[in-house]
C-alpha cells in the first residue's frame, strides 16, 4: 500500500468521524445518520445522501471517492462532495443496494 493509499484511508477516517453516526460533536449535521453510515452530496445540487461505510469497500464507489478528492479534496466538515451527476451516482449505488 502506497503513502497516497495510506493519506486517502486517514483522511477518509476523519471524514467518517465528522460526517457519519461516529462523529458526536456535530450532532445538526449528522442526527439523522445512522450507526455505520455517512453523508455524501452529489450533483450540481448538492443532493444528500445517506450511505453505507461497507460502499466503501466496492471499486465502483472508490472510483466516485477518488473523482471527489480530485476535484474538491478531502478537506471539508459536511460530507464527501462527489462530482458527477446524480443519475450516475444512482447508476452506481442501484448495484451496491
Amino acid at each position: 500500500m502506497g503513502l497516497k493509499s495510506l493519506n486517502r484511508q486517514t483522511q477518509l477516517k476523519q471524514i467518517m468521524k465528522r460526517c457519519s453516526s461516529f462523529g458526536k460533536n456535530n450532532h445538526e449535521v449528522c442526527e439523522d445518520v445512522p450507526k455505520g453510515h455517512f453523508v455524501v452530496y452529489v450533483g450540481p445540487n448538492r443532493s444528500r445522501y445517506i450511505v453505507p461505510i461497507s460502499w466503501l469497500a466496492n471499486f465502483e464507489f472508490q472510483s466516485l471517492l477518488q473523482q471527489a478528492e480530485e476535484e474538491y479534496g478531502f478537506k471539508h466538515n459536511m460530507g464527501i462532495t462527489i462530482p458527477c451527476d446524480e443519475l450516475v451516482f444512482l447508476s452506481v449505488v442501484s448495484s451496491l443496494a
